[in-house]
């Protein structure tokens, strides 16, 4: 059995497109959704002008900061809550995005989460939507992933190599053309590509 954390200990650009395949679980009151991951970006803390840890530690970014294999969670233009995984060697603020992926578990509960009229291949395609469909929230934040907890992330079914795509990261006016999104070719659940309006070019 490999050593997940060791795992996760690499930059975001090179563990990234390893996680495709992989299964984030949430077991909470309500019952377990587990999300098999089909999009994901990396974000490169101070050497990418796109990550929130730029500038330094902050006291939203301290988990960034610290071992891979727990769960940043952010607020996203005060609505969505967004989750990373974080990676890399402690103090280099290495992280992951979560975009999207196919809900395997726990279909009523993520319908329920995601509304009525939100499709199966929409319940988390997107990082706000995963969220939700997850339940995932500031309480979240922090979480060891890797310990067995009510958040569990686990190794999955790779896609073929030949079916993983990357391209430039989805909404970020700065590093905008950066080729750090990961997804798996043809996937329903895969996010539509948005260029930033605020991207220089």
């Amino acid at each position: 059995m490999p050593d997940l954390r060791e795992l996760l200990s690499g930059q975001a650009p090179e563990v990234a497109p390893g996680l495709l395949g992989w299964r984030l679980s949430h077991t909470t009151s309500e019952g377990t959704v587990s999300v098999v991951l089909t999009e994901v970006e990396a974000y490169q803390g101070g050497d990418d002008p796109a990550s929130h840890a730029f500038r330094g530690l902050t006291p939203r970014t301290r988990v960034m900061f610290g071992a891979a294999g727990h769960l940043y969670v952010y607020r996203s233009y005060g609505i969505h809550w967004c989750a990373n995984v974080v990676t890399g060697e402690e103090g280099c603020a290495s992280a992951v995005l979560l975009r999207a992926g196919r809900v395997v578990e726990g279909h009523d509960l993520a319908h329920h989460r995601r509304g009525e009229r939100a499709s199966e291949r929409s319940w988390a395609r997107g990082p706000g939507c995963l969220g939700q469909a997850l339940g995932l929230s500031a309480a979240q934040d922090g979480a060891d992933l890797l310990r067995g907890g009510s958040l569990v992330l686990t190794p999955g079914a790779a896609p073929a190599p030949e079916l993983v795509d990357r391209g430039p990261r989805v909404g970020v006016s700065r590093a905008a053309d950066v080729p750090w999104r990961f997804w798996v070719r043809d996937d329903p659940t895969v996010s539509s590509y948005r260029r930033s309006s605020r991207a220089a070019g």
